[in-house]
């Protein structure tokens, strides 16, 4: 009876990297739309604009296409405070599914598996905060979807994981929109609200630096082996 959970947990993770391996083959072979090229989409779809922005983007950052182009994208199309909203609906909508299908495809290949370091690894998520959850978003280490994917295989709980993930993508959401609308109407673009962008990295900086210095007090307080 083992063997069949153990084959059908590892078949599940073969189809996670599977996913994972054809989604990265896509954005490799698929060429990226002018983001000035798109802001005639949200005339034609009218009042379902802002709906198709948010299942849009979702799918695309699900399918691991880099958040940065998607956000760039709805500026263009909607403008920096609309669009900056619209792409972090999007996060929240692509976490979300990303969380799910790893959750389902690789928790249990990986909670069969991990052993000693990798075992407190994953403790430490199951553990996590918000706050912890906004620092490794915030750490250059993946792609927003990559990230989703590898937290759903942890035991991370769902709510901090969401909350952290659109806290974390707030500054980076606002900068870009506004860049994304500076492309397609330079003059119309109040740059003062762009100022949760730079707040939002200035924070950044704050997290990073705290989770730093208690990384350092926690190895410090680890007994010699």
């Amino acid at each position: 009876m083992w063997r069949v959970v153990a084959t059908s947990s590892a078949l599940r993770f073969g189809m996670l990297l599977f996913l994972l391996a054809g989604f990265g083959v896509m954005l490799l072979l698929t060429p990226l739309p002018d983001p000035a090229t798109l802001p005639h989409l949200a005339d034609r779809l009218g009042g379902f604009a802002p709906v198709a922005a948010v299942l849009g983007g979702a799918l695309l950052l699900v399918a691991l296409v880099p958040r940065t182009f998607i956000t760039l994208a709805a500026g263009a199309i909607f403008g920096m405070l609309p669009g900056a909203l619209y792409a972090l609906g999007a996060a929240l909508l692509a976490a979300a599914v990303g969380f799910a299908v790893g959750r389902l495809l690789g928790r249990d290949f990986v909670a069969e598996r991990v052993r000693g370091r990798l075992a407190r690894l994953d403790r430490w998520f199951t553990r996590q905060s918000v706050f912890g959850v906004m620092t490794v978003r915030l750490l250059p280490i993946s792609g927003f979807g990559l990230v989703s994917y590898g937290y759903g295989t942890t035991g991370a709980r769902l709510l901090p994981f969401l909350t952290g993930s659109v806290i974390a993508s707030a500054p980076t959401a606002f900068g870009y929109a506004a860049l994304g609308a500076a492309v397609t109407s330079p003059g119309g673009i109040n740059w003062y609200a762009a100022a949760p962008a730079a707040l939002g990295f200035i924070a950044s900086a704050v997290l990073l630096t705290r989770w730093w210095r208690a990384e350092r007090r926690t190895r410090a307080t680890l007994p010699l082996k």
